[in-house]
């Protein structure tokens, strides 16, 4: 049975990027990082235990969250202790390193998570033969941008597009460009209002006002995709699962009904602005009323943000039996297409799952892929989709600021 092998660096170096530092006269322009000092990139591959990665979207709060990683190493040399000043890290395990995991598969490398650490811990199990383990804990670039905080953003300036004021915080906090992968959107922004908040905050703030996603991707990337990208996703073939065998298997899957994602009247108010207000009334009348919330966006004026509003609701006032995750076992024999899934599917793409039940009925969705996790061990490996509705469910938007909404649908 062939499955992927996990490779894990830690990179001791400071500052965001995870190239390779380049000595002058030497290294590889646009790939290495221009540094006085090579690089102490350690590869700990071979001394992984366990890992779990986290990363996805948060449906309730409709924003993407901090993506984690937990890297277990067995330590029996004491390398990874701080205290070990013949150790031949010593010196150098301090927070905010950064560290990487990828997974090679038929010579092909993917990446998995990129992140800085937050943690050491070394623990000592009482077993037949004493065991010591150096759990790392690391989170992604979110939480960098969470400690930073902006007030007037050099270069924002009205009649910018999301993608220019995303740019223009990420320079005012000094971001690498490199590590950058920005859509520039359509929506019109007002100036930026200058006042104190974390950059993490003003991101997903041009993130919301544009009805797009923000988030890290698995190199380490801030990654910006607007209202289009949210749309015609919709339209790539989806990856069909099904646990009849006819496509690719999987573990288990999680089918439910409820109202949590019911959303019937939605309020946005741009700065300066006021509040736009759209209400679907059959779903009230169905469901209760169940409210969404969003001020101080940086659109440029009331009617963007109405079109926003009308944009939600026709996206979220009804409701159907969803499949809210699917879970692959890529120790399952003779599983090649199960395992390039695992490692190819991130945020947006759709997948069509089927679940067939007892007495010959079925469960069937197609839905996007909003969350991706691993769960590692020497003797297994877990991999969890998380998958939601389109963010935009299927509504075309005018390309001109959010437009009058069409009733047209987007087919799959």
């Amino acid at each position: 049975m062939t499955v992927p092998v996990i490779n894990a660096f830690i990179n001791f170096s400071t500052g965001p990027s995870f190239g390779a530092a380049m000595v002058l006269d030497s290294g590889i322009l646009g790939t290495n990082v221009l540094s006085d000092a090579n690089t102490l990139i350690v590869d700990v591959s071979d001394v992984v235990d366990g890992i779990t990665t986290m990363r996805g979207r948060n449906a309730q709060a409709d924003t993407f969250q901090t993506g984690t990683l937990t890297l277990r190493i067995v330590d029996q040399n004491g390398d990874f202790n701080p205290q070990n000043a013949s150790g031949p890290y010593y010196g150098l395990l301090t927070p905010m390193r950064k560290v990487q995991i990828t997974a090679t598969y038929g010579a092909v490398e993917y990446p998995m998570f990129s992140g800085f650490i937050t943690s050491y811990t070394t623990t000592t199990p009482k077993m037949a033969t004493d065991v010591v383990y150096t759990t790392i804990t690391a989170v992604d670039a979110f939480r960098l941008f969470q400690n930073s905080q902006v007030t007037n953003v050099t270069l924002a300036s009205a009649g910018d597009l999301p993608g220019e004021r995303v740019n223009a915080i990420l320079d005012e906090i000094e971001w690498p460009p490199s590590m950058r992968e920005i859509e520039y959107g359509t929506t019109i922004f007002q100036a930026d209002p200058g006042t104190l908040r974390t950059a993490l905050g003003a991101l997903q703030t041009a993130s919301i006002s544009e009805y797009g996603a923000i988030y890290v991707d698995a190199r380490g990337s801030l990654t910006l995709k607007d209202r289009d990208y949210c749309i015609t996703s919709q339209a790539i073939t989806p990856v069909a699962f099904n646990d009849d065998g006819t496509d690719i298997n999987y573990f288990n899957a999680v089918w439910r009904l409820d109202d949590t994602l019911v959303y019937n009247s939605a309020s946005i108010t741009k700065i300066g602005g006021t509040a736009q207000l759209d209400q679907d009334q059959a779903s009230i009348d169905e469901y209760f009323l169940h409210s969404y919330t969003q001020q101080n966006l940086v659109m440029d004026t009331n009617q963007a943000a109405l079109d926003y509003a009308r944009a939600y609701v026709a996206s979220r006032k009804d409701t159907e039996t969803r499949c809210d995750a699917i879970e692959l076992d890529l120790f399952t024999p003779n599983y090649n297409t199960g395992i390039l899934a695992a490692l190819t599917l991130d945020f947006f793409d759709p997948v069509e799952i089927t679940t067939n039940q007892p007495g010959g009925s079925i469960l069937n969705q197609t839905l996007q892929v909003f969350g991706v996790s691993h769960r590692v061990t020497p003797n297994s490996w877990k991999t969890t989709f998380t998958t939601l509705e389109p963010i935009i469910d299927g509504f075309i938007l005018n390309s001109s600021l959010y437009g009058v909404l069409d009733t047209s649908v987007l087919a799959y």
